[in-house]
């Protein structure tokens, strides 16, 4: 009896299997499980285990004929991939021998009108992955016009952040702006793009999405809890489709694969030792196939690493940009 049939192929994803190197009876965490297509790789080699994480209903939900299939070697959970640690403990796992990630939104998602992530669709502006949280329009609804204003330029590293902003402003004051093409056409009016180049919203629809659904930041702890959760030789492999994220994750491997945490002033054995052995000294991109076949690829990069045998270091501060909680109550 085959798989079912992959709904959606992940961009890089032989790549990224390829380096996780699973391995017979290997227990594994696919922290973005979307349409499966990790985990049905996964479980095709040997007698492997996945324990599957999505905090979008819909993918769990599209899930259930692959967890039908794995006969108990899938076990498929509706949480963030932030709390992949409590997860696998919850499912009585301590140690994993790999973490796999592929961060951002998916085509899926961008491709449903309904859930609101893409100007190229009218719809409801919502923008939530998971189904709790304030949505998009909720955001426009209620931050101040400087809270918007760095929420463009820091997740959309939009740089006509503050017209944008002063723009949502004002037509908040004429009329809710309530769906996804309302929202394009204000930015549109004072953003302008040149032929060939990007839709003028692009950059601004990119930060209310990161910024509703926490994304840096969930990414920051995932990476933080696949360091806990890795035994030694265990693989940590992400998919990134934007510089932020891709900084991110080359940031916390840098500084994992470093002797540090010490003071220049005690001696060497008061260092801490590295707790990943880093994998691809340049991120892995894909080919040129795959770009033909998807164009959407054009900006995903693979950075991969092994877990050594030193302990997880303390985790680190999260950065200082404006949170959901704080903006959403007006402080």
């Amino acid at each position: 009896m085959s798989a079912p049939a992959p709904r959606h192929v992940p961009v890089l994803g032989r790549e990224a299997v390829e380096m996780l190197k699973p391995r017979d009876g290997g227990v594994y965490v696919d922290a973005t499980f979307g349409a499966g297509g990790y985990s049905r790789d996964i479980l095709d080699t040997g007698n492997t285990r996945v324990v599957a994480i999505d905090r979008d209903p819909s993918a769990i939900v599209g899930g259930f004929d692959l967890v039908d299939h794995a006969n108990g070697r899938l076990t498929l959970v509706e949480d963030r991939f932030s709390n992949l640690a409590e997860i696998c403990a919850a499912q009585g796992v301590r140690y994993v021998d790999g973490v796999v990630m592929d961060v951002g939104v998916s085509s899926m998602q961008l491709d449903e009108a309904q859930r609101g992530f893409s100007f190229r669709l009218d719809g409801p502006l919502d923008m939530r992955m998971g189904r709790d949280g304030p949505t998009a329009a909720d955001v426009i609804a209620r931050a101040s016009e400087a809270d918007l204003a760095s929420i463009f330029y820091i997740f959309g590293e939009e740089r006509h952040s503050r017209a944008v902003a002063r723009a949502i402003v004002a037509a908040r004051l004429k009329a809710p702006i309530a769906t996804t093409r309302a929202l394009a056409e204000i930015v549109a009016q004072v953003v302008w793009a040149k032929p060939g180049e990007i839709h003028p919203a692009t950059r601004t629809f990119q930060g209310l999405r990161i910024f509703v659904n926490e994304e840096l930041d969930e990414l920051h702890l995932a990476l933080i809890a696949a360091e806990r959760v890795l035994k030694p030789g265990g693989r940590l492999v992400v998919v990134s489709f934007h510089s932020l994220e891709d900084r991110i994750v080359k940031n916390f491997l840098n500084a994992r694969s470093k002797t540090g945490g010490g003071s220049r002033h005690l001696p060497e054995t008061a260092q801490a030792a590295p707790s990943f052995r880093i994998l691809t000294k340049r991120p892995v991109t894909p080919g040129d196939d795959e770009l033909s076949a998807n164009p959407r690829a054009r900006s995903a990069k693979l950075r991969a690493a092994e877990r050594t045998e030193a302990p997880a270091r303390p985790a680190d501060e999260l950065p200082a940009w404006p949170s959901l909680r704080t903006v959403m109550r007006g402080g």
